[in-house]
């Protein structure tokens, strides 16, 4: 395997680990705003699940709607609304190590492109 695709594989496992973190900092949110037990539950389990609903729709690889500009604006609300989240909750440090991890994360992914249509010697 050469070094640019194991990067490129250690970059995905990164992608998607940001995206189940961005569910849970958004579980976390929800269930802490919530006045009562019902509004906790409500809001901890659905803003994670029209999050996810959100990315399976428009930013996912093999989503129904791919198209590169609903992609980008899923993926800025899901994980803007993650990093706001954390702020919100007084982790801000978390935050911030969230924020920088995914736009890291997502220039890594833009500027390494799939090695698959390249030709081989």
């Amino acid at each position: 395997m050469q070094s640019s695709q194991l990067v490129r594989g250690i970059n995905l496992g990164l992608a998607f680990l940001l995206e189940l973190a961005a569910l849970a900092a958004l579980g976390y949110w929800g269930y802490c705003t919530g006045d009562s037990t019902f509004t906790s539950l409500l809001l901890g389990i659905g803003a994670p699940l029209l999050a996810a609903i959100a990315w399976g729709l428009f930013a996912a690889p093999k989503s129904v709607f791919r198209n590169w500009l609903p992609a980008i604006a899923t993926k800025a609300v899901v994980f803007g609304a993650a990093f706001l989240a954390l702020a919100s909750k007084d982790l801000p440090g978390l935050a911030v190590i969230f924020g920088a991890l995914v736009i890291a994360n997502l220039i890594l992914l833009a500027y390494m492109k799939p090695t698959s249509n390249r030709k081989t010697d």
